[in-house]
């Protein structure tokens, strides 16, 4: 304890960056609970390092406490809508280029499926499209080609 105490602006500012490290690497920004205390206790640490703040346990907590709060107030919202500004972005792979001819009708129901790279997929159009028409993949989800006429 006595460790701690003579080294207390140290101490404060190791805890803060592993706060900091758990909250970026392991939780991957997911809650800001471990952000707001470790950026928190890094500025206490620094302060008292600079001599603005007495280097005590008790002003260690009020300082992280009223610091912790401050941050949380001016920080949530944006980084909140940080999280939340995922915008979605179809991924370009050798799908798009797929072109082939349907061996049975196909239409947005799903009924339909073709083997490719040993995986038996759905075939999904908007419009209802005969066998023998010659389709490219154009969109792509799980277990499911949407395809369309080729032009």
């Amino acid at each position: 304890m006595e460790f701690i105490t003579n080294n207390l602006p140290e101490v404060l500012m190791i805890l803060g960056v592993i706060a900091l490290i758990i909250e970026v690497a392991v939780l991957g920004m997911s809650t800001f609970i471990l952000l707001f205390l470790g950026l928190s206790l890094l500025i206490s640490g620094l302060l008292m390092n600079f001599s603005v703040l007495d280097s005590s346990l008790t002003t260690a907590l009020w300082s992280n406490s009223v610091i912790t709060a401050v941050l949380a107030v001016i920080l949530w919202k944006p980084l909140k809508r940080l999280q939340e500004n995922r915008g979605t972005q179809d991924i370009q792979t050798d799908f798009a280029e797929l072109t082939f001819t349907l061996e049975s009708d196909v239409d947005d129901k799903g009924l339909s499926h073709y083997a490719y790279s040993g995986i038996n997929w759905q075939l999904k159009s908007r419009s209802p499209l005969k066998a023998g028409t010659q389709v490219t993949v154009i969109k792509k989800e799980v277990g499911v080609m949407w395809v369309d006429a080729t032009k």
